[in-house]
């Protein structure tokens, strides 16, 4: 294997022959040809600290760990690859520069789980690497990874490849199985989770493509060697998706608890000297952090969470100097606004609500209280919804005016800011 958990050091492992030279598919032919217990892989599952790697941060072993063995029907795996979080864009270049990784991954989870097919859900609008991935999944099958009694295990574990149309309310996992199933997209209510009742009202786990990808590498230097690449209670590495106001955004893979610093270094800092003037390091829907605050910071679960955001999908965007924060957060409120799925009152209103309030503000023509009522607003869409994504669009604004409210006072009482000007 290479150095890094993911990504290759250099070039592509877009083909089947590539990903077998640096050791592809050798741990699951051992798996299979050993018969080796599922528990025993399981454990290192576990030891190996591995947390979701699609936002939530769930540790992964536990997850599974949800699923019973010998379940009398079948069982189901699905991978999230619906990466609609504005500035999320590390799914897209695992499946296109390291596809078998993440197929051998899927492979051994549901020979761990004891799951006979699995589904990957590509974004709809990353097409090529839809195409890409058919290729791939057909390589791995024609290789005998894939199919009936795999390597004469008694094995069985068919992949297909699904794409959606680009719904961000599709990257929910519930409102993923909706749309696997031919619905329209929109979340389930919990309980029941989609262990006890996912696809098909079968078991089912989900996980993003990063957290799949990581898994034949804990199996063939096991769990411990992941954990130590990383720090206690976030083990191994992490691909960040650097954008924003940076010389060299891309995709970073880096150990857990890597200085933010070290990140912005490795990025090329920020663009034309610039001074750093904020950073959501999770995606969109995190808490935005102030840019000296967030100099100080690691990037890892813990340290994110302590500072009072999120690590999230490890979606970091950089703000220099020249952003006006009220008209970054009209966009952001706006996307959130478009892409209500509509199915919850406080969601499908409150929404709107923020975009106008916040674009009236914008424009020069905001009110006395209007920030008031943003907060009024927020809250009342936070936490009285079946998913998440009034939350995601609650926590922006709040997070906003907490730190940069002198800027959207300055809009209401002035017509605009310095920075506006």
């Amino acid at each position: 294997m290479t150095n890094n958990v993911i990504f290759p050091t250099e070039g592509t492992l877009a083909s089947i022959d590539a990903y077998r030279k640096i050791g592809g598919y050798q741990i699951l032919e051992q798996v299979l040809t050993d018969k080796t217990p599922p528990e025993k892989l399981l454990e290192e599952i576990k030891n190996s600290g591995l947390r979701g790697r699609g936002g939530a941060g769930f540790p992964t072993g536990l997850k599974w760990s949800f699923i019973p063995r010998g379940l009398p029907t079948d069982v189901y795996l699905v991978c999230n690859s619906d990466e609609g979080e504005p500035g999320t864009f590390k799914d897209r270049d695992i499946m296109s520069k390291n596809p078998h990784q993440l197929i051998e991954g899927m492979i051994l989870a549901a020979y761990i789980m004891g799951a006979t097919r699995g589904y990957n859900y590509i974004h709809g609008e990353i097409w090529e690497v839809y195409e890409l991935m058919e290729k791939m999944v057909e390589e791995a099958h024609q290789a005998g990874y894939l199919g009936e009694n795999i390597l004469n295990s008694g094995f069985s574990f068919k992949l297909h490849n699904h794409h959606g149309y680009g719904a961000y309310i599709c990257g929910e996992e519930s409102a993923l199985l909706e749309s696997l199933e031919g619905k329209k997209g929109q979340p389930r209510y919990k309980p029941p989770f989609p262990a006890s009742i996912g696809l098909y009202g079968k078991p089912t786990t989900i996980n993003n493509t990063e957290t799949f990808t990581c898994i034949p590498y804990i199996l063939r230097h096991g769990g411990k060697k992941f954990a130590d690449l990383g720090i206690p209670n976030n083990g191994g590495t992490k691909v960040f998706s650097v954008s924003g106001h940076v010389e060299r955004p891309g995709n970073y893979e880096v150990p857990l608890g890597t200085p933010f610093t070290d990140l912005l270094k490795m990025a090329g800092g920020v663009r034309g000297g610039n001074k750093l003037k904020a950073v959501i390091p999770g995606g969109s829907s995190v808490p935005v952090v102030p840019g000296d605050t967030m100099l100080t910071l690691t990037m890892d679960y813990d340290c994110l969470g302590k500072a009072g955001t999120m690590l999230g999908a490890g979606s970091v965007i950089v703000m220099d100097e020249t952003v006006c924060m009220v008209q970054a957060l009209v966009r952001l409120s706006y996307f959130y606004y478009e892409e209500s799925c509509g199915q919850c009152t406080p969601c499908r209103e409150g929404t709107g609500w923020l975009y106008r309030v916040l674009k009236r503000i914008a424009n020069g023509t905001g009110r006395d209280g209007d920030l008031e009522l943003l907060i009024s607003i927020s809250n009342k869409i936070d936490g009285r919804t079946i998913c998440g994504l009034g939350a995601a669009a609650a926590t922006p604004v709040r997070s906003f005016l907490k730190h940069f409210r002198s800027e959207f006072e300055a809009h209401v009482n002035n017509g605009k800011c310095d920075v506006a000007a």
